[in-house]
């Protein structure tokens, strides 16, 4: 019985010795079918590209090779995704293709901006420099985009409470007084009457199966006539004109536009170049055709202050600081002033944005829960005087 018992138990080590190699190779298998066929649509967030970039300006730095350095970066990627596109990009510039040409394989990770700062780094032998030069633009354009959220958010919850505390309201609570009325058999008040026709409204069937219907023809409306020329500068056009909203919006688009061109142009790009590659990043029709507009002056001959000027968008003092750049040869410089302070000027325009806010949506909120509770009591009101 000992001697079957040993058999068995060899037996069980050599099976389970067998299934490990097995699976170690097959997952060896998985692994490298996995990374000779990267994602190429793949996207990824903007604080794991921001950590990706300093990360490997770091490794440069510390005099690693690029091969070995992106090879580093992929085996510590937590996205394993992300890290099959690393691996792949680093096997092809062991072929000899150049990082530029790489990262043009996966569009949705590495824009053009960014191809064509790792184009400049690469043509003027000041790659390492250029990847913090990113870090930083990247990381300028996350805070501008929080920047304006934290501007939304708060009103935007505000609105989405008092939309749902006055649906509670007519659903649960007007109901009950209109039976109230309806054993009273007084005249009702012409608010209160309406109130209560939006809660048999809001009530009823067809509210429940057409306001979706509504919704979403109005957002597929809104999509199609956005996606169309006039559309989009008529929106776009809009924005940039409501009081206070509009003002930021414009704020931080030229900071964008600031810190993108002066990092493009202190890195060798031309002036052109620079400024068709800003377009990318600009997420308003009316800059964009601003810049478009530019591009074709400067490649005329004009100056870059008089073809900004041209389109009467952008602010005279942007347009002035240009000036005095191209003047006394330091156009990146002033530049990259101008993106420091219109950054400043976001910062001061969304905290101008929320304390202008606050109170006007709780006044919106107390309006409108404030005119259902009084369309509630105007016909109690009405019979006390009756029995007076």
């Amino acid at each position: 019985m000992a001697e079957y018992n040993r058999a068995d138990l060899k037996n069980d080590i050599n099976k389970n010795k067998f299934e490990k190699e097995s699976n170690s190779a097959s997952n060896s298998f998985f692994s490298i079918s996995s990374s000779n066929k990267p994602n190429k649509k793949l996207k990824i967030s903007l604080s794991l590209k921001l950590v990706f970039f300093r990360q490997l300006s770091v490794i440069l730095q510390s005099g690693l090779p690029l091969t070995q350095g992106l090879d580093l970066l992929s085996e510590n990627l937590s996205n394993k995704k992300f890290a099959f596109c690393i691996k792949d990009i680093s096997s092809q510039l062991g072929t000899g293709v150049e990082l530029s040409n790489a990262f043009k394989q996966y569009p949705k990770i590495f824009d053009p901006i960014v191809i064509g700062l790792i184009e400049a780094g690469e043509a003027g032998g000041i790659l390492t420099k250029v990847l913090n030069r990113i870090a930083l633009l990247l990381e300028a354009q996350g805070k501008l985009k929080s920047q304006i959220t934290a501007a939304l958010i708060y009103p935007v919850i505000l609105l989405f409470l008092a939309l749902t505390v006055s649906l509670a309201l007519l659903i649960f609570i007007v109901p009950t007084f209109e039976e109230l009325f309806q054993g009273l058999g007084a005249e009702l008040p012409a608010l209160t009457q309406f109130m209560l026709d939006l809660s048999r409204l809001v009530t009823s069937i067809n509210f429940l199966i057409g306001a979706p219907i509504i919704l979403f023809i109005m957002f597929y409306l809104f999509n199609l006539f956005y996606s169309s020329k006039i559309g989009r500068l008529f929106i776009d056009s809009t924005i940039l004109k409501i009081p206070l909203f509009g003002d930021l919006i414009t704020k931080t688009e030229l900071a964008s536009l600031s810190d993108t061109l002066s990092t493009l142009i202190e890195s060798g790009l031309s002036i052109t170049e620079s400024l068709d590659k800003c377009i990318i990043i600009s997420s308003n029709q009316i800059i964009k055709n601003t810049i478009t507009k530019t591009i074709v002056l400067v490649e005329g001959g004009q100056l870059l202050s008089y073809s900004f000027g041209s389109s009467n968008v952008l602010p005279k003092l942007f347009i002035s600081m240009v000036k005095i750049g191209e003047e006394t040869g330091e156009l990146s410089f002033m530049i990259e002033k101008l993106s420091t302070f219109y950054k400043r000027e976001v910062d001061e325009a969304v905290t101008v944005l929320t304390k202008a806010m606050e109170p006007a949506v709780i006044f919106v909120v107390a309006g409108i829960v404030g005119t259902i509770v009084v369309s509630l009591y105007l016909p109690m009101f009405s019979l006390l005087d009756a029995i007076g």
